[in-house]
């Protein structure tokens, strides 16, 4: 169970949104990944056989928030609803993904649609030079993969695509660093305490054999 009280949780989220604005402003993200544990895992998937994995922190500033937000200068990521569970030690959140790039046709931003979000676990470190200090120990993402190709490929046909974005489409996505197949993956697909069975709510029902 969480060490962490429901302000406190709160206090760190409100500093991460603080942060999420300041990198939309500077177009880097980079500048999140302090708000990580040392030790901590970040993924999201996109097939089934094909999932993204950062390890530890400098893999996020790296890869996650580095590498995979190539050529999203501009865009946005609204939070427009987000649950706390200080019993868990968890926060959801769930954001809009708008391009800040208008579309002549309908006069509003580019929108991938679908219902995107984050899910984070935080915990307050009891060790190392960040001891004391509240962190993301995990975060795991998810978003419509088939809207996000159809509003990129809307961008592109409008002639209003950056040409960073032209660039990051053109790049093949399982031979990026960070890219697994399932059997592959350095961490799990759902967070680790989760695969572990720690918050278990509801067990599971054996299969029952049916015969023809």
């Amino acid at each position: 169970m969480s060490n962490l009280s429901r302000a406190e949780i709160e206090e760190f989220w409100n500093s991460w949104l603080e942060i999420n604005r300041e990198a939309e402003r500077r177009g880097d993200w980079k500048i999140m990944a302090d708000h990580y544990a040392e030790d901590a895992t970040y993924g999201w998937m996109y097939t089934p056989d094909e999932h993204f994995m950062a390890i530890g922190r400098e893999e996020i500033r790296e890869l996650a928030i580095g590498q995979e937000m190539a050529g999203l200068e501009g865009w946005h990521y609204d939070y427009q609803a987000t649950m706390v569970d200080e019993a868990k030690g968890m926060v959801c959140g769930f954001w809009k993904q708008r391009s800040g790039i208008l579309d002549d046709a309908t006069g509003e931003e580019f929108e991938i649609l679908g219902i995107g979000g984050s899910w984070f676990g935080v915990d307050r470190m009891t060790s190392g030079p960040d001891a004391g200090q509240v962190k993301f120990t995990w975060q795991r993402d998810w978003f419509d993969l088939g809207s996000t190709a159809h509003t990129f490929l809307a961008l592109a046909s409008s002639g209003k695509a950056p040409q960073g974005l032209l660039d990051r489409m053109a790049v093949h996505g399982p031979s990026q660093p960070g890219h697994y197949r399932l059997k592959d993956l350095p961490s799990t697909v759902w967070p680790p305490p989760v695969e572990r069975g720690d918050f278990v709510t509801q067990t599971s029902v054996e299969p029952v054999e049916t015969t023809s």
